[in-house]
């Protein structure tokens, strides 16, 4: 492909995404599985270009308002995407108005020629910077700006680093699977295949790839050795301290990384409940358990019909509560999600959450654990619910972070306070956060 017919996909890339309000991640996949065409050199060249504009979506908006005019900016919405690919050409590739004129060229498979705004914003921009001293903290760290008060609160003078963390890219996190080998095996036997992993700080069943790996190609992942899963969401499966012949309940199981992981601890001996909302995602999940040598684990979709007396009262040991949440502890793998949140559905997802809580409450045994988690790193999610849930259930306690790490971890806790939180910035993880619960026996 030419430059100009691989910026011209990345445009359609991301008006497709926009019009689907769908992640871009499974939008790319979709629009490259049509398009085989598409050589992997030109795909990587055209991923790249995608994301790195939706790192960089609030600078390009702030420099694209200030040569235009906010108010003018708003009546050419439509023209945003292609907007901010001529402003990304000219502050990060550092294009002169002419060289970006020559990529929109209008031939085969290229962009449309420059209208006069068009030219007028490139030649506005061009020899610019990217960053600018005059931009607020929101534009300058890319996350929209409704939620500043909540992160300036969170982090004060720390946002800039933790922010700075959160726009980077993630490594690839595996777990090792503890029922089929250890990491010392699966260390050697991704080695054997050419690709280089070391151990994870943290988890002790982790591991962190830094190269590109397309895992289905590899004997290590089809054997059932190692499964992707994010240190932080590592952690949390082992927090939940799910033991063998255990009654246990994942009840927002979702893909199922957290089930697997303590399927692993639970050494295939007791009984898992793997439930979701979503009968698709349970059906999917049965791959990934027999590929890992899981057999302890049933699946109970939460429809609202069917009756099990797995889900009675009183039956589990432990109930994981992974609840639905805003998602901003995965930014740096979604960059494009920090977008399509709105105040609305942060509010739903808050009533959610206490929803589900109230739910899974029922399910735990006198003396056993609730473990509340997220992905986000908002207090509204986290903390304020754990102080929530402490207020309505005065029947449960809660179990401070230090001691369920020294009884399940074992390794010197890296948190100070009741809970866990995690962030790129401090751990090398995702955003985490966790709370344990004890109900009194």
């Amino acid at each position: 492909m030419t430059p100009g017919a691989r910026i011209q996909t990345s445009i359609e890339l991301f008006n497709r995404a926009e019009s689907a309000r769908a992640p871009t991640d499974a939008v790319m996949d979709r629009f490259f599985r049509g398009k085989r065409y598409i050589g992997a050199k030109d795909r990587r060249s055209i991923a790249e270009r995608v994301y790195g504009e939706l790192r960089r979506r609030a600078r390009l908006d702030w420099w694209l308002a200030r040569v235009v005019g906010r108010n003018e900016l708003s009546a050419l919405d439509r023209q945003m995407v292609r907007l901010r690919a001529i402003a990304d050409l000219a502050l990060t590739d550092r294009m002169t108005a002419e060289d970006i004129s020559c990529l929109f060229n209008g031939s085969r498979h290229c962009p449309e020629p420059l209208n006069e705004i068009e030219k007028s914003i490139a030649g506005a921009l061009e020899g610019q910077p990217l960053d600018h001293p005059e931009m607020p903290n929101w534009v300058a760290f890319e996350y929209p700006g409704w939620l500043d008060p909540m992160f300036v609160e969170l982090w004060g003078d720390d946002l800039a680093r933790q922010f700075n963390a959160l726009s980077e890219p993630a490594a690839l996190d595996l777990r090792v699977n503890s029922l089929k080998c250890e990491r010392p095996e699966a260390i050697a036997s991704l080695s054997r295949e050419s690709i280089e992993s070391e151990a994870t700080q943290l988890s002790p069943l982790g591991l962190r790839i830094r190269q590109r790996v397309r895992l289905g190609g590899i004997d290590t992942f089809r054997n059932g050795l190692v499964e992707v899963q994010d240190e932080g969401s590592q952690l949390i499966a082992l927090l939940s301290d799910a033991k063998p012949g255990m009654t246990v309940i994942d009840y927002c199981a979702g893909a199922g990384g957290k089930t697997l992981a303590m399927a692993a601890t639970m050494n295939n001996k007791g009984t898992l409940v793997a439930c979701d909302i979503s009968e698709k995602r349970l059906y999917r999940m049965n791959d990934r358990l027999t590929r890992a040598g899981v057999s302890n684990v049933v699946t109970q979709p939460l429809d609202g019909r069917s009756a099990t007396p797995l889900l009675e009262p009183s039956v589990a040991d432990r109930v994981v509560l992974d609840v639905p949440c805003s998602g901003t502890g995965t930014w740096r793998r979604e960059p494009d999600a920090k977008w399509r949140l709105t105040p609305p559905e942060l509010e739903q997802t808050l009533e959610k959450q206490r929803r589900i809580t109230r739910t899974g409450q029922r399910l735990v045994k006198p003396g056993g654990r609730l473990i509340y988690a997220t992905c986000s790193v908002l207090p509204c999610e986290n903390e304020d619910q754990a102080k929530w849930f402490l207020t309505n259930h005065p029947d449960f306690e809660l179990v401070p972070i230090g001691q369920v790490w020294a009884e399940t971890v074992g390794t010197p806790c890296p948190i100070n306070g009741p809970y866990l939180r995690l962030s790129p910035a401090d751990n090398a993880t995702d955003g985490f956060f966790a709370a344990v619960f004890e109900r009194r026996k």
